[in-house]
């Protein structure tokens, strides 16, 4: 049986934008966090933010909200970093690299000053060199510095297989690993409803395995988030909900499984952030499992690692931090 977090549970968020916002409001309605403190470069925008969250309050938890500063994460268990420049239509969330990484050397050597204990939960685009840059910035053990990662593509692979077999998304187990980007993997090999992969599944319900909407169905998973950007401007609902899940089971000692994306040195791959289903507990990012790939998706994978790599390269992190990234 998990053990509770000790009271009160103090969150800090870093940017009050569109992501940092809706993480505030889906923990407000979570009960999870007794204090939440937003923190922007723009004091105004976290400011209104705080205001309009504490005017919910009436109809969530009793939970202390308030615009501070870096000085307020002290104490915080969690700082989740929502801070940067948002993707933009026509753009891939590697066209964001230099100019986050250089908001988060600002941003992420201050939240390690006065928070030196929590965990950053980090979710700005591209989250995986950003993860990477977090962990070599803070100084922190790798287990404390966890990328939102590919835990968003999971749930939409998982969402659209539902929606393909007429099965409750929750009762669908299927995996997207690597990067948060064009170069996600779905792990076809172990895809399974209540035990029995999709092929089997289909033979045992008499229904066609048809590969054209299994491909189809990676593609869209795969742009989701250009498409969500192209329509409304920005994704923010479920990446703020995986970022909540990750808080949950961080606060709640759960020991599950999430594609969190985090260092690792599986499959022969090293000093990279990547997303494999990891134990996600009170320490953080506990225990990374190493999933039977086959052929095809470990090359996937080893591509991913590159590419997260090449952008890694590009910032110098093993430099001077005051180096322009």
């Amino acid at each position: 049986m998990s053990k509770p977090h000790p009271e009160p549970v103090r969150i800090a968020i870093v940017g009050a934008g569109n992501v940092g916002a809706t993480t505030a409001y889906a923990l407000l309605l979570s009960g999870l966090p007794a204090e939440i403190v937003l923190l922007d470069a723009e004091r105004s925008k976290a400011e209104g933010q705080a205001m309009d969250l504490n005017h919910a309050q009436p109809f969530a938890h009793p939970t202390r909200i308030w615009a501070g500063d870096y000085e307020d994460c002290a104490g915080a268990a969690i700082v989740i970093v929502a801070a940067g420049t948002n993707q933009k239509a026509g753009e891939n969330r590697m066209d964001l690299v230099k100019k986050n990484a250089s908001i988060f050397r600002k941003i992420i050597p201050e939240v390690a000053r006065y928070a030196a204990n929590a965990i950053l939960v980090i979710a700005t685009n591209p989250v995986d060199v950003l993860t990477y840059a977090s962990w070599k910035l803070s100084g922190f053990p790798p287990s404390r510095v966890i990328g939102s990662g590919t835990i968003l593509d999971t749930a939409r692979f998982r969402y659209l297989l539902g929606e393909h077999f007429g099965i409750d998304p929750q009762s669908v187990h299927a995996y997207i690993i690597g990067e948060h980007g064009d170069s996600e993997v779905p792990v076809w090999s172990l895809a399974n409803i209540a035990g029995i992969r999709l092929q089997e599944f289909c033979q045992h319900e008499d229904l066609p395995y048809d590969e054209k909407a299994m491909q189809s169905i990676s593609r869209q998973t795969r742009t989701a988030g250009y498409d969500i950007v192209r329509l409304k401007g920005a994704t923010d609902y479920g990446v703020a909900t995986g970022v909540v899940r990750i808080v949950e089971a961080i606060l709640r000692d759960e020991n599950t499984l999430l594609t969190i994306s985090s260092p690792t040195q599986h499959y022969g791959i090293s000093e990279v952030c990547l997303s494999l289903p990891t134990k996600v507990n009170r320490n953080g990012a506990d225990h990374i499992l190493h999933l039977p790939l086959n052929e095809e998706e470990l090359s996937g994978l080893v591509t991913s690692a590159g590419i997260v790599k090449a952008a890694i390269a590009t910032l110098n992190l093993d430099s001077n931090q005051e180096a322009v990234a």
